[in-house]
């Protein structure tokens, strides 16, 4: 029998990019396939299927959650259990913008804290584009987090959706975050149909944003698989780029895939502009024990105008 062996240099490097937390957040503790955490003065004990290791913190502090999700066995839905009275919402500040968090059927509660360090890297983006009110595309924007990033750092935004309740979620953040003047675009729309018809219009975007799901449904029934769709959907985002001055920042929770499977589609879609890439995963860090929790892919590109 004969064994091929060697190794082969890949054209990028593959980053760990790690949120330690921030005044409002901390991932407390993590194990048995969930996670603790603290949202301002909440805590959270909700499922997590990456961490398979076994919990630091007593069964004690686990037990004294505020908030406990149960699944519903074979489904992501499941219910709350509280132990104290909760507010329907309450506002978590993220530097210096708030947003509004609450409880539904799913383990989410309206903010992913591992996309901080991206936020922070959409405000640089903005911010070293050099243009008056750069336009920016967020698709799957859910509840438009990294649309007040944008428009805080000077861009103007246009927020696409499927979903009514994100649609409504992401207006109340910019509500309370006092950004009703902002230049922020609410679109209930599939993502494909409505980039379609902004590559028919002849639409240019500076910077585009993707934060799709595994699966999902748009608002008339349209189908989405992630491994599937999203070529078809980059493609449509490739058109929609400037010609320079241009970044797109791709982001998935596909975990069962590699970030090289997402870093090698972009590179092939947005290579022959040249530009830089870089892909990864996002991870948080636990504030006791230190250990990181792996929890999504990320693919970034930005053209050669775009340096710091």
């Amino acid at each position: 029998m004969t064994r091929a062996s060697g190794s082969t240099k890949y054209p990028c490097q593959i980053f760990l990019t790690v949120t330690k937390g921030f005044p409002d957040y901390a991932l407390i503790d993590s194990g048995h396939r969930r996670r603790l955490e603290r949202f301002g003065y909440i805590t959270v004990n909700r499922p997590e299927p990456q961490a398979m290791w076994s919990p630091h913190q007593k069964a004690s502090v686990w037990e004294e959650a505020d908030a406990t999700f149960d699944s519903h066995k074979g489904t992501p839905k499941g219910h709350w259990q509280f132990r104290r009275s909760l507010p329907e919402n309450w506002s978590v500040y993220i530097d210096d913008i708030p947003v509004a968090c609450r409880f539904s059927t799913f383990p989410h509660i309206g903010l992913f804290p591992e996309q901080y360090y991206n936020w922070k890297y959409i405000s640089k983006l903005v911010h070293s584009l050099k243009r008056s009110n750069p336009r920016i595309l967020n698709l799957f924007g859910y509840t438009g987090v990294a649309s007040l990033f944008a428009v805080t750092a000077g861009a103007t935004v246009t927020h696409v959706d499927s979903s009514r309740k994100a649609i409504a979620w992401g207006r109340l953040n910019q509500s309370i975050a006092g950004l009703e003047a902002a230049p922020i675009r609410w679109i209930l729309d599939d993502a494909r149909k409505f980039t379609a018809r902004e590559v028919r219009r002849q639409q240019r975007y500076h910077g585009v944003l993707l934060d799709p799901p595994k699966f999902g449904r748009g608002p008339r029934g349209e189908s989405w698989n992630l491994l599937q769709d999203l070529p078809a959907l980059l493609q449509n985002c490739k058109h929609l780029l400037e010609n320079q001055w241009a970044f797109l920042l791709l982001t998935t929770y596909a975990m069962r895939a590699s970030s090289l499977s997402f870093d090698c589609l972009v590179r092939e879609i947005l290579m022959p502009r040249g530009g830089h890439f870089e892909s990864g995963e996002l991870l948080l860090q636990e504030s006791g024990a230190g250990r990181v929790l792996p929890t999504s892919l990320f693919t970034r590109w930005r053209s050669d105008e775009l340096q710091f």
